[in-house]
């Protein structure tokens, strides 16, 4: 007997959610604690330096939390405050971040890429707020 291969899209028509991609050797409560550093010290620093995979995940969740910011309301605010996990962050990206990215729609980081690390070789690279 075959069994049938779930792919992302298949997944996510039976269910509704989206299926992650980047595990990172973790299991869901390290995860997604470490993305929250991530994101709260990327908002902080508007700079970080991490592996190529992770940076991809910080900027999805980025994005979203730039458009969040952009809306400026109360609930936005609240939703990005139960994400992250410093409040100096969370003010910072709706009083400064926000507003400077007003009249552009999505696309508010880069990554660039910066070599591989000595020790295991892993991509490198550098995300930053454009």
């Amino acid at each position: 007997m075959v069994e049938e291969v779930r792919t992302p899209v298949s997944f996510e028509k039976e269910t509704g959610k989206i299926m992650s991609h980047r595990k990172f050797g973790r299991k869901v409560g390290p995860r997604r604690a470490l993305l929250r550093n991530l994101v709260t010290s990327f908002f902080i620093a508007e700079r970080i330096e991490t592996t190529e995979s992770k940076a991809k995940e910080v900027n999805r969740l980025a994005e979203k939390l730039v458009t969040l910011a952009k809306r400026g309301d109360l609930h936005a605010r609240r939703l990005a405050l139960a994400y992250m996990l410093d409040e100096n962050a969370v003010t910072k990206l709706f009083e400064k971040i926000g507003p400077r990215y007003e009249g552009r729609d999505g696309g508010y980081t880069r990554i660039i890429k910066k070599g591989n690390r000595q020790g295991d070789g892993a991509l490198i690279v550098v995300l930053e707020l454009v």
